[in-house]
């Protein structure tokens, strides 16, 4: 099955006292019991006073945005790229990298297929050049093509000045071939990047569905996903 990232909001647990009719929470008594929903928006507030947590971590409807915070990826990705989490979790560290975008790359590029082949010869999960490779290394075994993947997009992101739309284009289009003005660039680049920036976008949001994502899927990333699930 493949994993999903979660981590438990672990603050100081809100527990009610039954017997005095008051609600404890983090050390406090309260002479009221409290809607759950006040108790959880007071506890991370209190949260961020300690410096523990971005405000940024709450959803819409006061829940804790844990994906912001595993060190892995969002939830929107398909499960043929969650299987990989804690490795592109890894992978990502190694360069530096933010785990939401190397997993951007990766849903674009082969869906998690460790065996996906392009028509230009683009192998395995991140869709790595033959000339990246160093002579006799196995350019299927993940994390090999994973490492010279992602020194691909650190180099596109540093050459950039860290700008991530940017690095997108570099890492599909090549990093000079996409200096130019943008009129000059492929059309598949133009298409890559806004695949990858919408996707990214909702990703580093932390959402579990992405509308990019979504019209992706349509517009032939399904075929590909099924390709990878049936390996």
């Amino acid at each position: 099955m493949p994993r999903h990232t979660t981590q438990h909001f672990n603050s100081q647990a809100a527990s009610e006292n039954k017997s005095r009719g008051c609600l404890w929470f983090t050390g406090l008594t309260f002479g009221v019991a409290l809607p759950p929903l006040t108790v959880l928006i007071l506890g991370l507030l209190m949260t961020v006073v300690l410096g523990q947590i971005d405000i940024t971590a709450l959803a819409a409807d006061g829940s804790l945005n844990t994906a912001m915070y595993s060190g892995k990826i969002a939830p929107l990705f398909t499960p043929e790229v969650q299987r990989w989490g804690d490795e592109i979790a890894a992978w990502s560290e190694h360069y530096g990298l933010d785990p939401n975008l190397a997993a951007t790359v990766m849903q674009i590029e082969s869906c998690g297929d460790t065996r996906a082949l392009s028509y230009a010869g683009a192998m395995g999960l991140f869709q790595v050049m033959p000339y990246h490779f160093s002579l006799g290394e196995d350019t299927y075994d993940p994390e090999t093509n994973a490492f010279r993947g992602l020194a691909h997009l650190k180099n596109a992101l540093d050459t950039r000045g860290g700008d991530e739309r940017l690095a997108l284009a570099g890492y599909n289009g090549g990093i000079m071939g996409t200096m130019r003005p943008e009129y000059f660039w492929p059309a598949e680049t133009i298409r890559y990047v806004y695949w990858g920036t919408g996707i990214y976008a909702d990703a580093k949001q932390g959402k579990a569905q992405s509308e990019r994502l979504n019209e992706w899927l349509g517009r032939g990333g399904a075929s590909l996903c099924a390709q990878a699930a049936g390996r």
